[in-house]
């Protein structure tokens, strides 16, 4: 037995016995259409044949076009699959609770400020320190520190997706009586998800909230499994596009928000300009700077 095949028999197990203690009509999985999404529907079938567990995709109204046509075909063939549209007006959002910029973690940080001013553990983070005073890896970089001053007026917030993914989510679980979310998170994606170790979140009253099958698994799994079982994809995920990622289109979150950019503006151009026009406050501030997207290179759209 390969050690692939040693990491899928372990995984079938977790979701046999994790699904089998809480109860299948407890459970519905959050199918966003993308590459780890559409691995998990696999994974939770070859696990439980004939399951019912509804696949619940929440269209925020900033998905990939090519990503609501990916799941609404595989609708055609499987009722299970759902679609649950967010009620958001996103600009209003936006411009009421704050734009994203950099990283959640950054974001969170500067609404913090904006909102209550400077705090001891803020200007740990602006000046690079721990609480013991020595040099900490997760430091704000030189140059967004700028950011933590009265000249920076852009509202920012890290409450998008909360917004967005999160409430639709609670209406869809209020909605269904199903209050168990599984997802395709993984800790190979980096960010905040790499410290994020185990499968399984309680809430306050310890009661399971989310189960994620995939979390220890490498990308060198995911990509034997997609061959191993035939597994078709978002054709975003090939030739000519080659998306690693396909969360919401042109997020300030991205670190490849230029290549997205650049390889949307040849082949998916009223998405590009979607953009554009949705992240644009946060955008202008990335080229002025020249962090994230080339500087001072203007919207070629606009």
């Amino acid at each position: 037995m390969t050690e692939n095949e040693l990491i899928l028999f372990d995984r079938l197990e977790v979701i046999r016995k994790t699904i089998g203690k809480y109860g299948e009509s407890n459970f519905y999985v959050s199918f966003s259409g993308g590459k780890d999404s559409t691995v998990l529907h696999y994974l939770i079938d070859e696990a439980l044949p004939n399951n019912t567990i509804p696949r619940v995709h929440i269209n925020t109204g900033i998905e990939y076009n090519d990503i609501l046509k990916f799941v609404r075909e595989m609708h055609k063939s499987d009722e299970r699959i759902e679609i649950f549209n967010s009620i958001v007006n996103i600009p209003s959002m936006l411009k009421e609770k704050g734009y994203p910029f950099k990283s959640k973690e950054h974001a969170h940080k500067l609404a913090i400020y904006q909102h209550g001013g400077m705090t001891k553990a803020i200007q740990r983070y602006v000046d690079g320190l721990r609480e013991d005073n020595s040099l900490s890896r997760f430091a704000c970089p030189k140059v967004l520190r700028y950011q933590f001053s009265d000249d920076f007026d852009l509202k920012i917030s890290e409450k998008c997706c909360d917004e967005l993914k999160k409430k639709t989510a609670h209406r869809y679980e209020k909605k269904s009586g199903r209050s168990i979310s599984i997802i395709g998170v993984r800790m190979d994606e980096g960010g905040q998800r790499s410290h994020q170790k185990g499968c399984v979140v309680f809430d306050s009253k310890n009661n399971l909230k989310k189960f994620k099958p995939l979390n220890p698994v490498s990308d060198e799994f995911m990509d034997w499994y997609i061959k191993s079982r035939k597994i078709k994809l978002c054709r975003l995920y090939y030739e000519p596009f080659n998306f690693k990622r396909t969360g919401c289109k042109g997020c300030p979150f991205a670190l490849d928000l230029q290549d997205q950019l650049e390889t949307m503006e040849r082949l998916l151009p009223n998405e590009r300009k979607q953009c554009e026009i949705l992240w644009r406050p946060v955008y202008e501030e990335y080229r002025r700077i020249g962090y994230r997207l080339k500087k001072n290179e203007q919207g070629k759209l606009f």
